[in-house]
């Protein structure tokens, strides 16, 4: 199995990725080792001091100016865990629970926090274990870090709360870790408070869209051709020339892409012929210029997301010159814009498709294609909900795109009067791209049935791969009866996998 060492100088994507959708074991470096003790160090020595150091020997929040005696700050930190553990609703993915924690692990490793070397083990002893704490849905206003989630993670460290077994049943955490032979951590100054202030959960979510955005990204410019060729369009309009005069870096990928599946068509350039038009409509012309957009709003947020991979995230700071320093970093602003902005990305890539596949369906603008793509129009109704489904789709993906980040709500007696909203804008991000893939599941479903229904043109290779591939899915073709309860669930898992962009690729080489 494939191991991911964390040091002190952050941590990848793929690092995440690896931990928390395929389960890699985690080992702590050499250099993250010394870094904790040498900033355990630093801390221990404040703790023994008379003069109050928030997070050290302090409350917390808006209880910051109370100073906390010796005997009593091992039951402070105790406790911040279980009353911040106050989060609700249903609970989140596990893939999600493990990329919060490795997260944080990551931060902890980089010797700014002030937690102890065994603590930082506990972390990884339990995600190598397969044990998963229960987190909720609802707790964290993504400022001072993802708060509630974090500290569910935390309690399972303690041996409390529940907790998700590695076979997928939820149990005390203490069962768990006893029966794996780790002992719950018994916490000290200042690593209760290091345990809860970053924006793991919401960077976790958004290292996790970006990956499957990046194959959905692909998969549209994919659908778009299928669709272009379906219509017997141009695809003149996808020459490289005309995208270098306008030289977004996305958009000349996006038409790349279009190109390479369409290359060998026989479908394409029928403007003239039975019902003559100008040009293509802009749901099919400008597919690459909104696709492209949309590629380069993903740059920005991957620039956003590795900065942040490599950033130590707590308040209050342990420095490399021994001072403990109180600062703003846990605010999640600059993770929030960004899982916002892809929403409306993605809301805008889904309308585009959604108007294609509108097109596809109505016999009035898809140039001798059978009304709703139906075996027997009339006795039929063909793929006429199919789209309705796909229009509810994106009607809620545009209510998605309204950013949480632009939102604010005080806390903490107004000691945490500005928040972000970042938490709330990655877990609508990741229900968006759930819907951005069955939205382009039905347009590969009904383009698909389209060229298929293109008698005596010769779609192009990639075209032909692709519909096999889908076929082979167990997602019908044309013929009586076949589309009369179409297979939309197995479109979706299709487009969902990455069979499709590997279908393709089979011909076109790697797309952009």
């Amino acid at each position: 199995m494939h191991t991911v060492v964390v040091g002190t100088s952050g941590v990848t994507a793929s690092d995440v990725l690896a931990v928390a959708r395929d389960g890699a074991r985690i080992e702590l470096s050499g250099e993250a080792v010394a870094a904790l003790a040498a900033a355990r160090g630093i801390v221990d020595a404040l703790a023994a001091k008379p003069e109050p150091v928030y997070g050290v020997s302090t409350g917390f929040g808006a209880l910051a100016t109370r100073h906390i005696s010796q005997e009593l700050r091992a039951q402070l930190q105790r406790n911040i865990v279980r009353s911040h553990a106050a989060g609700m609703g249903p609970r989140v993915e596990r893939e999600v629970v493990r990329a919060l924690m490795f997260l944080r692990l990551k931060t902890v490793c980089s010797g700014h926090t002030g937690v102890r070397p065994e603590v930082a083990q506990t972390m990884a002893d339990v995600l190598n274990a397969g044990i998963t704490p229960v987190v909720h849905e609802y707790g964290s206003l993504g400022c001072s870090g993802d708060l509630a989630p974090l500290s569910h993670c935390a309690l399972t460290l303690m041996g409390e709360g529940d907790a998700e077994g590695p076979d997928g049943t939820v149990r005390p955490a203490g069962e768990l870790l006893a029966e794996h032979g780790i002992a719950p951590v018994e916490l000290r100054e200042k690593e209760g408070l290091a345990l809860l202030n970053g924006t793991d959960g919401m960077l976790g979510m958004l290292v996790m869209a970006l990956a499957d955005l990046d194959m959905l990204y692909k998969s549209a410019d994919i659908t778009a051709a299928l669709s272009l060729e379906a219509l017997l369009g141009t695809d003149k309009v996808l020459a490289p020339e005309l995208h270098a005069i306008r030289p977004h870096p996305g958009q000349g990928a996006s038409a790349a892409n279009m190109l390479a599946v369409l290359r060998g068509s026989e479908l394409t350039g029928h403007h003239q012929d039975d019902a003559p038009r100008v040009q293509d409509a802009y749901s099919v012309r400008c597919a690459p210029q909104v696709a492209g957009a949309g590629r380069d709003t993903m740059a920005h947020a991957r620039l956003v997301a590795e900065r942040e991979l490599a950033s130590a995230v707590d308040n209050p700071v342990v420095l490399p010159d021994g001072r403990v320093e109180s600062n703003g970093n846990f605010h999640g602003a600059p993770v929030a814009y960004v899982l916002d902005f892809l929403a409306i990305a993605v809301a805008d890539l889904a309308s585009i498709a959604e108007r294609r596949t509108d097109r596809l369906l109505d016999k009035n603008r898809s140039h001798g294609l059978p009304p709703f793509l139906a075996d027997d129009a009339g006795v039929d109704s063909g793929l006429m909900i199919a789209q309705y489904t796909q229009a509810a789709l994106v009607s809620e993906l545009k209510r998605l795109a309204v950013p949480a980040s632009a939102d604010s709500i005080p806390s903490s007696a107004m000691q945490e009067d500005h928040v972000s909203m970042g938490w709330s804008a990655a877990r609508k991000l990741r229900t968006a791209v759930d819907n951005l893939t069955r939205v382009l599941a039905v347009e590969l479903y009904a383009a698909s049935r389209a060229v298929e229904l293109r008698e005596g043109l010769t779609p192009a290779s990639a075209t032909r791969a692709a519909i096999t591939a889908v076929r082979k899915a167990g997602v019908e073709g044309p013929g009586p009866d076949r589309f009369l309860a179409p297979d939309l669930a197995a479109a979706d898992v299709f487009v969902r996998e990455g069979r499709l962009v590997e279908a393709v690729e089979t011909v076109t080489g790697p797309l952009r």
